[in-house]
């Protein structure tokens, strides 16, 4: 099969791609063939050798999230699972291929009224911004800040958070990707000097960015605000201590939850996507095989929603 291999720490120049044996579903397997994969900014950090969740030894092929239709089915699992379109993380590599072996119990069907790259799109952004609108309790009436408003997460968070009856602040990077943050009540651009002036006083931060924005968002947080401090596109995690909070009432969110969580807020991901309650973007598309652009375009900042790559 075809596949896209990490032999060296690197730049985006690092992922080659080639050919590699096709996979075989072991007991309690499903072999998925893949039809999109999911690229994430912690994935262009795992390639260039930066610390990470993700541990392999090399060489490897990357990836962590995938949807595609189930055509064979290993020992012990139902065979009736064979035909069905499901969507499900690798465990960390794997992906940037056009076929995975994965554990039966790890994938989730898609709803039919769901597109197939819309399931991948919600997959690990639906989950995470399901997840953090869950951890921050937002009520009716909060204002809400949410950092890189134009990504993946950023755009979903930003639906939830309307929809949770909050009032809506979004932040991005520069005037384009300000022109693209949809359904906001109102848009700053956090590389302005100013920007902190123009969003005032908020209830709740969702902190994907990191670095002194997030550092300065802290700051706009009322006595009993929550923030979730969940990326770090910036390139480091913002100076916010446990102390700074206590001592200012604000509660930090670091993690959503157990395992048997994350899949629940997968679930309901899939679920809103499903009915139109949620809508994420895909912004990008790029063949397997220019895997590195894709990384290249997700570092570079230019990328606005989901960046998928296509087998």
């Amino acid at each position: 099969m075809r596949a896209v291999w990490l032999r060296e720490f690197g730049g985006p120049e690092v992922l080659v791609p080639g050919e590699a044996p096709d996979p075989v579903p072991g007991p309690g397997q499903v072999l998925v063939e893949v039809a999109f994969a999911n690229t994430t900014f912690v994935e262009t950090q795992f390639r260039s050798g930066a610390p990470g969740p993700f541990r392999a030894a090399l060489p490897v092929i990357p990836g962590n999230g995938v949807g595609g239709v189930i055509s064979a089915v290993g020992a012990g699992v139902d065979p009736g699972l064979a035909g069905r379109r499901v969507v499900t993380s690798t465990g960390g590599s794997g992906g940037y291929a056009e076929r995975v072996a994965v554990a039966a119990e790890a994938v989730f069907e898609v709803p039919p009224a769901l597109s197939l790259d819309a399931a991948v799109a919600l997959l690990a952004d639906g989950r995470t911004a399901t997840g953090l609108v869950h951890a921050t309790s937002i009520r009716p009436g909060d204002r809400v800040l949410v950092e890189a408003a134009a990504g993946g997460v950023g755009g979903l968070l930003v639906q939830l958070a309307k929809a949770a009856g909050a009032e809506v602040i979004g932040a991005a990077g520069g005037p384009a990707k300000v022109a693209r943050v949809q359904g906001a009540d109102a848009v700053v651009d956090y590389l302005r000097p100013d920007w902190t002036a123009a969003v005032g006083p908020v209830d709740v931060v969702f902190d994907g960015v990191g670095g002194a924005i997030g550092t300065a968002a802290f700051g706009l947080l009322r006595r009993g605000g929550r923030m979730a401090l969940y990326g770090l596109a910036g390139g480091s995690w913002a100076e916010v201590s446990s102390e700074d909070a206590e001592a200012r009432g604000v509660s930090l969110v670091r993690s959503i939850g157990s395992p048997d969580q994350l899949r629940a807020f997968t679930e309901s991901a899939l679920a809103a996507g499903a009915a139109g309650t949620v809508v994420p973007v895909i912004g990008q598309r790029f063949p397997l095989e220019k895997a590195a652009d894709a990384h290249a375009a997700i570092e570079s900042r230019t990328t606005v929603g989901k960046t998928l790559l296509v087998p």
